[in-house]
């Protein structure tokens, strides 16, 4: 299907569930409760109308949420018109905040961290997926992390979290040095590499994954959902099986010049993330276009995407245990130290 395949090219996929920790409607709901309820301090803040927001988000899994939220007009008590666009690169979104033209963007929680910490003035309001990291591979005897042993793996994104993740899994079960690991630059890099069949294993992000598995079968090969890494996080942290990936950061300006806005934001989303989980086929449908992804990838990608909405401070456990172990190893990743709790709203 070449049609197909040169939309999932598209994909620039950025790091941002597993099937055996999707998130209850209860806790969703939960989410929308806590979030109504979120205060939003500040002494210079104008009751001014908004005309217009552009939220940002990358081209994967929690956008699937923004673009739905968008679409189907549950932000209309934020501004006049909304609008979401694809941030396609770190770097492009760091420009953005950097210049001010972006004001609400959804991005990897260790870069809100960094940014954060090194003054850029944003605040982490609330994390909206759970987790997206599998391993995936032609060879479906592979079940374990000791299965691994002695073969390759293939990881995008070097020194960012699926690398960071997957190394502190390495350590854990003592197998650094066991597994040889090679880079790609992005996830759409390494889905080629096996669809090419240069490489046979490697970990990749949501709706990668299910892109790799779908444009697979298409071609009469057999692609496999090995390893979920968010239970091998679970048993390397010894706590719940969460990566909380990524989330929306809000400037510090935004909060000050549009307090009620915000709230009203951070409800659409919650709102939204309920709606995406009880109906994937109607969220894909709603979002495909905004992230030029065919429907069948991202409906097959939502139930393994943990999409939630849910306050940074209620998800700061999760958060910390992440931050704590790229600290660790990586500091300059969460930029040199742990954050304070003034990087959540």
């Amino acid at each position: 299907m070449p049609n197909t395949m040169k939309q999932v090219g598209k994909m620039d996929i950025i790091q941002a569930g597993t099937a055996g920790y999707a998130p209850t409607r209860r806790t969703l709901c939960a989410g929308i409760a806590a979030t109504l309820a979120l205060p939003f301090p500040n002494k210079r803040a104008r009751a001014s109308s908004l005309d217009q927001l552009v939220i940002y988000g990358p081209p994967a899994g929690p956008s699937i949420t923004l673009a739905y939220a968008v679409g189907k007009g549950l932000l209309r008590d934020v501004a006049d018109k909304v609008e979401f666009k694809v941030w396609r690169t770190p770097d492009e979104m760091r420009a953005g905040l950097a210049s001010g033209s972006m004001q609400t963007v959804v991005m990897p929680t260790t870069a809100a961290a960094n940014l954060h910490t090194r003054g850029l003035g944003l605040k982490l309001a609330n994390v909206m997926t759970n987790g997206l990291l599998y391993i995936v591979s032609r060879n479906d005897k592979i079940t374990t992390f000791a299965d691994l042993e002695g073969q390759g793996v293939t990881v995008p994104f070097p020194n960012d979290t699926p690398e960071l993740v997957f190394d502190a899994a390495l350590a854990h079960h003592r197998m650094t040095g066991k597994i040889k690991v090679e880079r790609a630059g992005t996830p759409i890099e390494a889905v080629q590499m096996l669809l090419a069949g240069r490489i046979n294993t490697a970990l990749l992000p949501e709706p990668a994954v299910s892109a790799a598995i779908f444009r697979a079968s298409t071609g009469g090969q057999a692609l496999h959902r090995v390893i979920d890494m968010q239970k091998e996080w679970g048993t390397v942290t010894a706590t719940t099986p969460i990566i909380p990936q990524a989330g929306l950061a809000l400037t510090q300006s935004f909060l000050d010049d549009h307090p009620e806005q915000a709230n009203a934001l951070l409800a659409g989303l919650a709102q939204a993330a309920v709606e995406v989980n009880a109906n994937p086929a109607a969220a894909a449908s709603q979002a495909a276009s905004a992230l030029e992804l065919p429907w069948p990838v991202l409906e097959a990608s939502i139930p393994y995407s943990n999409l939630v909405a849910l306050s940074a401070r209620d998800a700061l456990g999760s958060i910390e245990t992440l931050l704590k172990v790229v600290t660790q190893s990586h500091p300059e990743m969460v930029g040199g130290r742990m954050p304070d709790a003034s990087l959540y709203l």
